[in-house]
């Protein structure tokens, strides 16, 4: 078995009734590059299989493979990893799994798409991508001087939490990587580059894409953030902050030692945090680094206009309350 199908530092976890209660949730999050012929009927038949098991999350389909993250109970998740691994196409499928009080989403959405994370770089071949480094190898790639740290994520994802000394991408979209890096970076073709991003997936496309235009020595970290927070012996170290996930948590953490520090600051008053909410006005919804403090003075907004807006969700709720205690 070759690294790229097998450094699974806990391969998929599928312990049936190794915990008690029938309450208990996890998250799994999971990609795998493979041909789907048709995207369309695939992703119709696997919506119907997930709500028949009554999972919640968001699954993307396309003819270069499948990505999703879902959330169930235990009993749930075992059967869906299960099932999938039946078909030979998902067969060595690497799940990462987190533990949870409760679903991790609202509905479960199974779409088809044109590619299975937004590049939009035609002959991109994510079956050549950068080389894999497990978390004890990232680790010490970090701490040597010559090595380029890049994160291979969104601007907002940096801005609570990232590997120490990486370079934070002026990026809010991953397909706004390949002009990034042409204009900031090409200086470094000759250096070695190593990146990060949550699970791996953007980094199969971003390494491969920067082999194609001349980086000689890229690589990444294998499994991503989440399987770096989870090795038992790296625990997380020279990460800072929290790490951005794409459900209802929002954020999680990932340095388990005392070196953990928070690097967010808060959208109103500067202070070190790194909690996101989202803006409380509906025609605004903007996600942004907020203290518990400033939640409540701002009305959970954004700005001055959010607070007063008519539609503030937050001033609807205090005035129903009010409503309430006065009948």
């Amino acid at each position: 078995m070759n690294l790229k199908q097998g450094w699974m530092e806990k391969e998929t976890v599928e312990k049936t009734g190794s915990v008690e209660g029938d309450n208990q949730y996890r998250i799994l999050l999971y990609y795998k590059f493979v041909h789907i012929d048709d995207p369309e009927t695939f992703a119709a038949q696997h919506l119907k299989f997930c709500k028949e098991l009554e999972l919640k999350g968001r699954i993307l389909v396309a003819p270069e493979g499948l990505n999703g993250t879902v959330s169930g109970t235990i009993e749930q998740t075992n059967r869906y990893m299960e099932e999938v691994k039946k078909d030979p196409r998902f067969a060595d499928m690497v799940f990462k799994i987190d533990e949870a009080d409760g679903h991790a989403f609202k509905k479960m959405f199974v779409r088809p798409r044109k590619e299975i994370v937004t590049f939009r770089v035609d002959g991109v071949d994510s079956t050549k991508t950068g080389k894999y480094y497990s978390p004890k190898e990232f680790y010490e790639l970090l701490q040597q001087d010559d090595v380029i740290v890049l994160d291979g994520r969104n601007d907002y994802e940096y801005d609570i939490g990232r590997f120490r000394n990486a370079i934070r991408p002026d990026v809010k979209s991953f397909r706004e990587f390949p002009e990034w890096i042409k204009e900031n970076l090409g200086q470094y073709k000759d250096k070695k580059v190593i990146t990060y991003c949550t699970g791996g997936i953007r980094c199969e496309k971003l390494t491969a894409w920067m082999m194609d235009e001349g980086f000689q020595d890229v690589g990444q970290l294998h499994g991503g953030i989440v399987s770096y927070g989870k090795d038992e012996e790296v625990k997380g170290r020279l990460w800072d902050g929290k790490c951005y996930v794409f459900d209802e948590r929002i954020s999680v953490p990932i340095n388990r030692t005392e070196e953990d520090v928070v690097v967010g600051s808060c959208h109103h008053c500067g202070k070190k945090e790194d909690r996101y909410i989202n803006c409380a006005n509906p025609g605004c919804n903007l996600q942004h680094v907020c203290c518990e403090e400033c939640e409540a003075k701002h009305n959970h907004s954004c700005s001055k206009a959010c607070e007063e807006h008519p539609d503030n969700r937050y001033l609807a709720k205090k005035r129903a309350e009010e409503a309430i205690t006065h009948a």
